[in-house]
């Protein structure tokens, strides 16, 4: 190709070299410019990142990961032990309240029944006794002032997830209130 080349130009061999040099300069050139293209293509932040990550790096990561994991189970084993605690609590609570509930009903069905016997005529042998003191009611507690808005607004018909919502209480506590309203 070269002589033909050659032949159909009237160059020296001087300059036909020229012309050899100069193509190969271009072809370097060119073969320069590709080669740094696809190593720019291969050169991909994303891949290098997923897999440069050093198996050094990857068990500091599991590390973590589980230490996170038996933090999480300390923190769900605390907050189920004060759940039941609490629970607990509450159920001595509602015993209470109902031994004193059935005392009461007790003391005043037998101030009744005793009402009822010093009312009838009593026995001619028995001295009269003095009549029991009548038994005061409890008093009335007021509402609770804290209450006082779930109670507004569950008069004015409002869900109590509604009220909790708008009052930034938990529901939990806005149906405990409603549920405990003295009526």
């Amino acid at each position: 190709m070269l002589p033909l080349f050659a032949t159909s130009f009237p160059f020296s061999k001087d300059e036909s070299t020229q012309w050899v040099v100069l193509a190969a300069g271009v072809l370097a050139t060119l073969y320069v410019i590709m080669r740094s293209k696809s190593r720019a293509k291969r050169v991909d932040p994303l891949a290098r990142q997923s897999g440069g990550i050093g198996l050094s790096q990857q068990r500091q990561i599991e590390r973590d990961i589980n230490h996170l994991m038996v933090e999480m189970l300390d923190t769900a084993r605390q907050m189920t032990a004060q759940l039941d605690t609490r629970a607990a609590r509450l159920e001595v609570l509602m015993k209470e309240a109902d031994a004193r509930l059935a005392a009461l009903k007790a003391a005043t069905g037998s101030t009744a029944a005793g009402a009822t016997f010093t009312s009838s005529a009593p026995p001619a042998s028995t001295p009269t006794a003095a009549p029991l003191p009548p038994v005061p009611s409890p008093p009335e507690t007021p509402p609770d002032p804290r209450h006082a808005e779930v109670y507004l607004m569950a008069d004015q018909g409002r869900s109590p997830q509604e009220i909790a919502r708008k009052l930034n209480r938990p529901n939990g506590e806005v149906e405990l209130i409603l549920a405990l309203r003295p009526q």
